[in-house]
C-alpha cells in the first residue's frame, strides 16, 4: 500500500521491469549474443527451411518453396503417427519409472544408517556412466547369443532358450525403458532428496506425537514440501526423454521395423539417411513447439512460488 496516496502501487509489466534493470544488460550483452548466434539463427533458419522441399538430388541452393506441404506429409504419415506413439510410451513411461525409482531411493537415503554414503555413491554410477558407454554395455547384456541376462535366466530355470529382446517388436521398446529408466533415476533421486532436507523435522515429530504412522506422514507433511521439486524434476525427465536420442539410436536404430523409432531418431534419419532436410526441419518444429509448451509449464513451475511470496 502506498502511504503517500493510499492507493496500491501499479503492477510493473515485462517491459517495466526490463527498463528497471536496463543498465545490468550491458553486463550480459556479451553472452546475449553468442546466444543469439549459437541457438536464435539456428531456430530461425530451421522454421525457415521447413517451408522448402530439398530432396536429395538438389542442391541446397535449389531448394524449392511449398509452403506447408512438409507439415501435412508429415503429419498426415501413417509413420507419424506409429512414432509419435512410441515416442508417447517412451517419454511418459520412461519419466514415471525413473521418478518414482528416484523417489524410493531418496527416501532410503534419507534416513540415517551404516553405509549410506557408500550406497549414495554406488546409485549415482549410472547417471555418471557415458550414454553411449551404457548403451554398448546394455546391448552385450541382452544379446541373444551371449547376453548376460539371457545366460542367468537360462541358469535360473526361467527361460529355455535365446532371450530376443531388442529384435522383438513387442519387447524392444519396453526393454530400451528399463535401460533409460535406469541411467536416469540417479538424477531423479538427488533432485528429490534435496527436496527431502528443506521438510520441518518439527513438522513430522509433531505428526508422529498425534499418532500419525510413516505413510500418513509422508503423505501429509513431506509429499506437500517435495511438490515443488516434483513438479520440476518430472518437468525436466520430460523433455529429457523426448529429446533423447543416444540410447535408442546406438542399440537399436529405430528398429527392427519401426518399433522403437522416436521422434528425435526419425528426425535424424529423414535428415541424414534421406537427405531431405525441409522434411526433416518441418519435424523439428513440430517437436520444438512441443517443447516451448512444457517450457511454458516449467517456468510457471520455477516461478509460482515467487509469485505466491510476492502476493503474500
Amino acid at each position: 500500500m502506498n502511504s503517500s496516496t493510499g492507493r496500491k502501487p501499479t503492477p510493473r509489466g515485462l517491459f517495466g521491469r526490463i527498463a528497471d534493470h536496463r543498465l545490468d544488460y550491458l553486463y550480459i550483452l556479451p553472452a546475449i549474443g553468442v546466444m543469439l548466434l549459437v541457438i536464435a539463427y539456428p531456430i530461425y533458419y530451421t522454421f525457415y527451411l521447413s517451408f522448402f522441399r530439398t530432396p536429395p538430388s538438389l542442391a541446397m541452393s535449389d531448394k524449392v518453396f511449398n509452403g506447408i506441404g512438409n507439415y501435412i506429409t508429415i503429419l498426415t504419415s501413417e509413420s507419424f503417427h506409429e512414432v509419435t506413439i512410441n515416442t508417447v510410451v517412451w517419454t511418459v513411461w520412461s519419466t514415471f519409472f525413473a521418478t518414482a525409482l528416484g523417489l524410493g531411493a531418496a527416501l532410503v537415503l534419507n534416513r540415517q544408517f551404516a553405509g549410506r554414503g557408500v550406497l549414495r555413491g554406488l546409485l549415482l554410477i549410472p547417471y555418471v556412466i557415458s550414454a553411449v558407454a551404457a548403451s554398448y554395455i546394455w546391448r552385450w547384456i541382452y544379446h541373444s547369443d551371449f547376453g548376460v541376462l539371457g545366460a542367468i535366466l537360462n541358469r535360473l530355470g526361467i527361460i529355455d532358450g535365446k532371450l530376443n529382446l531388442l529384435d522383438n517388436v513387442n519387447l524392444v521398446l519396453p526393454s530400451l525403458i528399463v535401460v533409460n529408466v535406469w541411467k536416469e533415476f540417479p538424477f531423479a533421486m538427488i533432485m528429490i532428496l534435496a527436496g527431502l532436507q528443506t521438510v520441518p523435522d518439527q513438522l513430522l515429530k509433531a505428526a508422529r506425537v498425534d499418532g500419525a504412522g510413516a505413510f500418513h506422514r509422508f503423505l501429509h507433511v513431506t509429499l506437500p514440501h517435495l511438490k515443488g521439486v516434483m513438479v520440476i524434476t518430472v518437468l525436466l525427465l520430460f523433455v529429457a526423454n523426448l529429446n533423447h536420442f543416444t540410447i535408442p539410436w546406438i542399440m537399436t536404430g529405430g528398429g527392427p521395423a519401426g518399433a522403437s523409432d522416436i521422434w528425435i531418431t526419425q528426425i535424424y534419419q529423414i535428415a541424414f539417411g534421406r537427405i531431405r532436410f525441409g522434411l526433416a526441419s518441418a519435424y523439428s518444429v513440430i517437436l520444438f513447439a512441443v517443447m516451448v509448451v512444457i517450457g511454458y509449464f516449467y517456468v510457471r513451475a520455477l516461478t509460482g512460488n515467487d509469485d505466491v511470496r510476492r502476493r503474500g
